[in-house]
């Protein structure tokens, strides 16, 4: 399984890993990008990913690598966190699985298409998505992206990420708006709910990477270590995430588990997931966000209901249906091969 090493995929990548773990399949984590993965005993290929300037001829290596990889594994199937590779010649079945993607951040953070400058990017999603022996999407959202921006038009599952459960805290909830992201990415919007801590009473915490970001009104908490920001999560009354885009957000799944009630971006993929179970708002308004923020500031009951429904909701999104669903899709292409 190939991954990156920050963020929301090594997290999905992690999870996975250790649900199919426990089902009895083996899974080989194999790094690809700049960054070092958090965990030593883990292969990494250092380059550039594909969504990156300049990138192919690091992914051609890096595709090399992955093959030689397989082969000295052994590997019974491939399952790919990214497009380009799966376009190769591969002797077992390829999965891809789509997180992201530059054309569908592009227009909804930049409100326009990405243009002639990521047309060699654009073709070699296609070709990925073409040479895929199975394609999956977290969200409807995500594959009505695949099939709008790319031209897919093969089978798409949609296999909702999962977590991992976790018990939650019995310590009284902080008056306290919680977000979490890298500041500097516009498409968490994180500008929005600093702006918008200017006008309502309760204090705004975030945490993650500020990558030379400042924040105006927010406190910064900085990078925190997944069990840590959980544990904010459990303490928090109120997590915001008024994003502009997110094809999936396992943060706002961390949040709804630990009992946060919800304040999300007005978008597809999130209004697809927690409809009914949070208060939404357009992205970049932070007037809105700030009057959507004092309204379950100041009122206990609905801020307790759609607590509730968002932890109830999160019960669908565990580590081990994922991995079932993923199972699935894993034995129907071995089964094909050796009918």
């Amino acid at each position: 399984m190939s991954t990156d090493a920050v963020g929301g995929v090594w997290t999905y990548a992690t999870e996975l890993r250790a649900a199919l773990g426990a089902a009895g399949v083996e899974v080989v984590l194999a790094t690809l990008g700049p960054d070092a993965p958090p965990q030593a005993d883990v292969a990494w290929w250092r380059g550039r990913l594909e969504w990156q300037e300049d990138p192919w001829a690091d992914v051609r290596a890096s595709g090399d690598w992955l093959r030689e990889l397989v082969a000295d594994e052994g590997a019974d199937l491939v399952h790919l966190n990214g497009y380009a590779h799966a376009a190769a010649r591969w002797p077992v079945p390829v999965v891809v699985v789509a997180h992201s993607c530059v054309l569908s951040w592009h227009e909804a953070v930049r409100g326009a298409g990405a243009g002639e400058a990521w047309a060699r990017y654009r073709r070699e999603v296609a070709a990925g998505l073409r040479g895929a022996d199975a394609v999956v999407a977290p969200t409807a959202a995500m594959r009505s992206s695949l099939q709008r921006l790319y031209g897919f038009d093969g089978r798409c599952d949609v296999v909702p990420n999962g977590i991992s459960a976790r018990p939650p805290q019995r310590a009284p909830r902080e008056q306290v708006v919680l977000g979490a992201g890298r500041l500097w990415d516009e498409a968490k919007g994180l500008d929005t709910l600093d702006a918008a801590a200017a006008r309502i009473d309760w204090p705004v915490h975030v945490a993650g990477d500020a990558g030379g970001a400042s924040a105006r009104h927010a406190r910064l908490l900085g990078p925190l270590g997944r069990d840590e920001l959980r544990r904010r999560m459990g303490a928090a009354a109120i997590f915001a995430h008024p994003a502009r885009y997110e094809p999936f957000g396992l943060v706002v799944l961390e949040a709804a588990q630990a009992g946060c009630a919800l304040v999300l971006g007005d978008i597809a993929s999130l209004r697809e997931q927690w409809d009914g179970a949070a208060l939404f708002v357009a992205p970049g308004n932070d007037r809105a966000l700030a009057t959507a923020l004092t309204t379950l500031a100041e009122d206990a009951e609905l801020r307790g209901e759609l607590a509730s429904a968002a932890r109830l909701r999160a019960r669908h999104g565990d580590a081990e249906t994922m991995a079932a669903r993923y199972l699935a899709i894993y034995l129907r292409l071995r089964t094909r091969v050796t009918a």
